[in-house]
């Protein structure tokens, strides 16, 4: 009894669940068309009429060149069936023209994979690609393992069109339907594009003897990046309100599809620019932020992308309130050299911005006006071949005229010079031999920086050895 009621609830469940198959596999269990036909050819200004059912709410996938806010488009929903149990939708379009050719697909807002489509040609004889041709060719690229597509779709199915290749000898390619295929939905398609399909192309069609054209031009993409540098790979230093200009430049081959992109703490513009060479591109990426803000202060990277090649280069900026000016000593104010040095540098910590001029004194006039010796470079003087005569005052005066900053500090330069003894360098005639019990008197004169201190020591000269005698 007990595995008769079991059997009985498998077999309700079973067939539950077989029904709600059977349901789903059922009648509308795709959206349904009111129209049998794949395609449908429509003249221009003719109105487009479908009629869509189905089972659930239902929505439209409609071309590119329809938008739902065109004016001559209507959608209306309704519910239909005996017992009102389906939903419908009637699409009207009115005065169809060429752009609206293309795949009009009704699905099931919930299942969109679920769907009916029909392909609609609008012909016009005035207009019969339905893109239309911008005022310069439109630029494609070959990549490896894909085939190339001429996107020269017509507004009706048995249109003729040739592909022709205009690099010389100028040649009418042939659609062979295995690598070269016409399709009046897509254009021309090469399968296996390679080298030769690279070039100025063109999809041509005469409509009563008058010729149409749609210009391609194709390259094959170079993945390599020469060189990618900033206009300041230094830190830049700023003041809050001011300017920033950053300029990417990338150096690359012919053919190249190089991108740019930045990252950066806040918000700015960019403008790109490409100059090509003879032998190479090149591609610009300008940031640029007109009013500064503490918010703007960062990491900036220059981001450069050829296929799978990657490359950047960044800075940092350095944002700041207001402008200062600091300036001390780095290691007291008196300091010292020695005669006869290469060189010797003087060299404060100084902290400005803006930059700071700077000039520097010596015994109150102009350092390098008083001695060729004496050279600045950036906020530090430099003494070559130092000299006793360089000892004396040093004062660095810095200032921002801009802004009314101004700082000075002052150097005692002291200039040390060996001990030198000036008897050395005179001749002196040997004394000879004294009187014992004379009185004698010896001079040392001598002269160095600091005063030298002078010491006397007595050498006694060394007893005589007795010479023997010869031997007879």
């Amino acid at each position: 009894m007990i595995g008769t009621l079991l059997l009985l609830i498998l077999c309700g469940m079973l067939g539950c669940t077989l029904g709600k198959d059977k349901e789903s596999k059922g009648k509308f269990s795709t959206p349904v068309l009111d129209v049998s036909e794949q395609q449908l050819v429509l003249e221009a200004n003719q109105t487009l009429r479908l009629k869509c059912r189905g089972r659930w709410e239902l929505l439209w996938a409609l071309p590119s060149g329809v938008t739902k806010e065109n004016q001559t488009l209507r959608v209306d929903e309704s519910r239909c069936g005996k017992r009102e149990t389906q939903h419908c939708s009637t699409l009207v379009l009115s005065h169809a023209k060429a752009r609206h050719t293309g795949s009009f697909r009704c699905r099931y807002r919930h299942k969109q994979q679920k769907q009916a489509a029909v392909y609609v040609y609008v012909r016009d004889s005035q207009r019969p690609f339905v893109r239309v041709q911008k005022e310069s060719p439109e630029l494609m690229f070959l990549k490896e393992g894909e085939p190339l597509i001429f996107p020269c779709k017509v507004t009706w199915p048995d249109a003729v069109v040739s592909l022709i290749k205009w690099q010389a000898p100028i040649q009418t390619l042939i659609p062979d339907q295995k690598n070269i295929i016409w399709n009046s939905r897509q254009g021309f398609i090469i399968r296996s594009p390679s080298i030769v399909h690279t070039g100025l192309f063109s999809c041509e069609i005469k409509v009563n003897g008058v010729k149409h054209l749609q210009h391609y031009i194709t390259h094959r993409p170079v993945n390599e990046i020469l060189e990618v540098y900033l206009n300041s790979t230094r830190p830049v230093q700023t003041l809050q309100g001011g300017r920033l200009a950053l300029n990417c430049t990338v150096t690359a081959p012919l053919n190249s599809r190089v991108t740019i992109s930045w990252s950066y703490p806040g918000t700015a513009n960019i403008t790109k620019r490409i100059m090509p060479g003879k032998s190479q591109i090149m591609f610009y990426s300008i940031l640029s932020i007109s009013h500064l803000r503490k918010s703007d202060r960062g990491a900036y990277t220059c981001h450069v992308r050829n296929g799978p090649v990657h490359r950047e280069t960044n800075t940092t900026v350095i944002v700041y309130d207001e402008p200062f000016l600091r300036l001390k000593h780095r290691q007291g104010s008196v300091l010292h050299a020695s005669a006869g040095q290469k060189y010797y540098r003087l060299t404060p910590k100084l902290r400005a911005f803006p930059p700071a001029e700077v000039i520097w004194l010596k015994d109150g006039m102009v350092a390098a006006e008083k001695c060729s010796r004496y050279h600045a470079e950036g906020s530090s003087l430099v003494i070559r071949d130092v000299a006793e005569e360089d000892a004396g005052v040093y004062t660095v005066l810095t200032g921002i005229q801009q802004f009314g900053l101004y700082r000075n500090i002052t150097y005692s330069l002291v200039v040390n010079v060996r001990p030198q003894i000036g008897e050395k360098a005179v001749s002196v005639q040997d004394p000879g031999t004294v009187q014992r019990g004379s009185r004698q008197a010896l001079r040392c004169t001598t002269y160095g920086v600091p005063p030298p201190k002078i010491q006397w020591f007595w050498h006694p000269c060394p007893p005589k050895r007795n010479t023997p005698a010869p031997l007879a």
